[in-house]
């Protein structure tokens, strides 16, 4: 029992009117006077918040049971019979309580073995398996399986692979929420070409109208220069890159995750980081071409002066400059 300090209009007679302790049993829910055992409230709400309960605690304790979501093919909201024929006592069922109990059984079962609610089911256990591996949060997970459950209205899904087509709603999803995944991250969770992903994608923004905003590049440096073991300061420097090529508009059209190792590459050049292109553009899954070509438009738009002596030191920058005035010049010698 909990005591409640709180006065109310109750007139108690054993204390002749004056104020008395009330009593409040969470168990039943009741108010009571601490002098005379009189009930002044019965069946008080519990406005508290919820307990989070997990396991078989959480139907005996919980008090408005699991929450409705999208990603399930009942969307939370299943009916569970038991087995076992008791009732809530412990006593037998009788004979014609087990026939009715044993048909309530199979037309349950046979309501959820529908065409669309095994494709569901399917589906959204392999999107559960999804956001563990690619720690998405609880709105991308519900906003894949809103696109998914338009697809099978729409059709789109027959004759295709239920994998594929999920595989697709959940990189829309990402783009969606912009969540920093891109569609190779998806390729590799799902162990499916990166180019069946990326078609059925297109089909999906086509049909239904999909509007999806590009990636904002700075998501993705955190992820790049924790990969390649670079310091706070070189992330910091990234972005102040990264800004300055925006307001030039130089990251328009171009790849996200391209801008951000290039910059990433180029902060750690700054700082006199033992950073490789070769670390940056496996780590960002990116080759060191895309790299280099973007380091040069760096350098033409001047975010980063080449001509700084702690860049001049780059040895995978420089040697690429090398080899193409070697190049060069063998060319011109045998004209």
């Amino acid at each position: 029992m909990n005591k409640d300090f709180e006065s109310s209009d109750h007139i108690c007679k054993n204390n002749n009117g004056k104020d008395v302790l009330l009593v409040s049993d969470s168990s039943t829910g009741e108010v009571m006077c601490s002098s005379c055992g009189e009930v002044i409230v019965e069946n008080v709400a519990e406005i508290g918040p919820e307990s989070v309960q997990t396991g078989e605690d959480y139907m005996s304790k919980s008090r408005t049971g699991r929450k409705s979501t999208l990603a399930f093919n009942d969307m939370g909201l299943s009916t569970v019979i038991q087995q076992s024929d008791k009732d809530a006592t412990g006593k037998n069922l009788s004979r014609e309580m087990k026939r009715t109990f044993y048909r309530l059984r199979m037309w349950d079962k046979n309501s959820k073995a529908l065409p669309g609610h095994r494709n569901m089911q399917k589906a959204f256990t392999m999107l559960e398996g999804l956001k563990a591996k690619l720690s998405l949060t609880d709105a991308a997970v519900e906003q894949a399986a809103y696109i998914y459950r338009k697809t099978l209205v729409k059709k789109i899904g027959r004759g295709r692979s239920i994998p594929v087509i999920l595989s697709a709603c959940v990189y829309a999803s990402c783009r969606f929420t912009n969540t920093p995944r891109t569609i190779q991250d998806v390729s590799n969770a799902t162990n499916l070409r990166r180019t069946s992903i990326h078609r059925i994608y297109r089909m999906l923004v086509q049909e239904l109208d999909l509007t999806l905003e590009t990636y904002n590049p700075v998501s993705f440096i955190t992820r790049i220069t924790t990969d390649v073991g670079a310091s706070e300061k070189t992330k910091r420097d990234a972005i102040k890159f990264l800004i300055k090529a925006e307001e030039l508009m130089i990251t328009s059209g171009k790849n996200p995750m391209a801008m951000a190792a290039t910059v990433v590459y180029l902060a750690s050049i700054v700082n006199n980081e033992k950073v490789s292109q070769t670390q940056v553009s496996k780590a960002a899954a990116i080759s060191s071409v895309t790299i280099r070509n973007l380091c040069k438009k760096l350098k033409d738009e001047k975010i980063v002066s080449f001509s700084d002596p702690k860049l001049a030191k780059d040895g995978d920058y420089t040697q690429g400059v090398q080899d193409n005035s070697i190049k060069n010049k063998t060319d011109e010698k045998y004209k």
